[in-house]
């Protein structure tokens, strides 16, 4: 019993130790955000290579269902010195120079001020201002906190 409960365990480790060949399935982590393998995109495609922990050489990917894609996004450059309209954008028209103008808007003022607060009255210093001096306290050394030390003892002949 024990003999097949380990051949088996031995059996279903060695087997995953072995998988690195074949075959995967690229499937993206976050949807919309794509998995690019040497120019193509890779999502929910088929990738076949030789890679991983069992081998010691790689070879180059090979990507079986993906798209190409383009290095640089089409963004439709437009150039006004090749003459052609842009793809997008608004429709510039110039309007005749005869045509009847709007009313002018009505005047408008707006400001703005700061200031500081009002400084408090100022005490100013008396010409001969008394001489005060603060003198430390010392009454000499402070015990040490604990039991009294005892005096020492008279030594004799």
């Amino acid at each position: 019993m024990r003999a097949s409960l380990a051949l088996a365990i031995l059996a279903a480790m060695s087997s995953t130790a072995l998988a690195g060949g074949g075959f995967d399935i690229v499937v993206p982590v976050r949807p919309g955000v794509p998995i690019i393998i040497n120019g193509v995109d890779a999502s929910y495609a088929v990738v076949e290579s030789a890679m991983g922990l069992a081998r010691n050489d790689s070879l180059v990917p090979t990507v079986y269902g993906g798209r190409p894609i383009s290095p640089e996004p089409n963004v439709g450059h437009y150039y006004p010195s090749l003459g052609r309209m842009p793809g997008y954008g608004r429709l510039e028209i110039e309007p005749p120079a005869n045509r009847r103008l709007p009313q002018p808007a009505e005047s408008y003022h707006q400001s703005w001020g700061a200031h500081s607060a009002p400084l408090p009255a100022q005490s100013n210093m008396p010409v001969d201002p008394p001489p005060v001096i603060y003198a430390p306290e010392f009454n000499g050394p402070r015990p040490l906190p604990g039991p009294p030390m005892r005096p020492p003892r008279p030594r004799g002949p």
